[in-house]
């Protein structure tokens, strides 16, 4: 028996969500900061950056979650790696490189609890299920954790261009198939956009999605159909997804509005040789 104090009746501590075996908790304030360190976490908890767990609750079912990610369990939870060979390995291991997830996801089973570390990401809790047959493609780091009951696979893009000029890497991590997964996320779900498309096309300037259907076909092209045209509107190229799915799209993430904020690749970053001349012609 398991017995946990000051955690459910924690007055800081508040649940978010809770979906089958995961539930995410939120610490409305970070009470353990030094006099040096209290301005800036005063401030951050007031913009909302506040630390956020997901706890996992293990009966005789199983879960996977990114390597490290792990901060205590309790009762009888067991965890393996899943490698069996080199070759298992070394398969891992160029995964996660092409991907920038953790090259293994350890599996952890039994009964009792598993919290993972605490993060200032936000967090959501999603049905894999509801993104159809062909599954949901995200952007590096969002994986968080899963049911073992989700695959999970690598798949590269259609083509070159569209990971170049695209700004979302040559390869995507893929999740299909049933069960629950949590993705970390740069802005809350009230921030996010949920495009659903049937037989038709949605067009961002800037990588703003997050997650999408693998159904779609993804592709970068030009915002106008000539290369004159293009350079005229200021847009230049743009990232489009064309058939039947969904979109998640981030339009406040950091950097939509200035190039390189936060690391965040902006909806200005990428206008090309033609698009700079044109900027110093019309003082932008």
């Amino acid at each position: 028996m398991i017995k946990i104090n000051n955690f459910e009746n924690n007055k800081n501590l508040v649940k978010l969500e809770q979906k089958g075996c995961f539930a995410i908790y939120e610490h409305k304030q970070d009470l353990s900061v030094s006099p040096f360190e209290a301005s800036t976490a005063y401030f951050m908890q007031q913009m909302n950056f506040k630390k956020r767990q997901v706890l996992c609750t293990l009966n005789d079912n199983s879960v996977k979650i990114q390597a490290g990610a792990m901060q205590w369990t309790a009762g009888n939870v067991e965890s393996k790696t899943g490698v069996k060979n080199i070759g298992g390995f070394l398969k891992g291991a160029l995964k996660g490189a092409v991907t920038g997830e953790s090259a293994l996801k350890p599996v952890y089973n039994g009964n009792g609890y598993l919290m993972l570390e605490p993060t200032f990401k936000y967090l959501m809790i999603e049905d894999i299920a509801s993104w159809g047959d062909a599954g949901v493609v995200m952007q590096d780091g969002l994986f968080l954790a899963c049911e073992s009951s989700v695959n999970e696979k690598v798949i590269a893009r259609s083509s070159l261009s569209s990971a170049l000029a695209g700004g979302e890497g040559l390869f995507n991590l893929c999740l299909s198939g049933s069960g629950l997964a949590v993705f970390e996320s740069p802005v809350p779900r009230d921030e996010l956009y949920e495009i659903e498309l049937d037989n038709d096309v949605c067009k961002i300037d800037g990588n703003m999605a997050i997650a999408w259907s693998a159904s779609l076909k993804f592709t970068v092209e030009r915002s106008s159909k000539s290369l004159l045209g293009s350079a005229l509107n200021g847009e230049g190229l743009v990232n489009v997804y064309r058939g039947s799915g969904k979109i998640w799209f981030c339009p406040t993430i950091p950097g939509t509005l200035e190039s390189g904020a936060y690391g965040v690749s902006g909806a200005k970053a990428k206008k090309g040789i033609v698009g700079n001349i044109l900027n110093k012609f019309s003082g932008s």
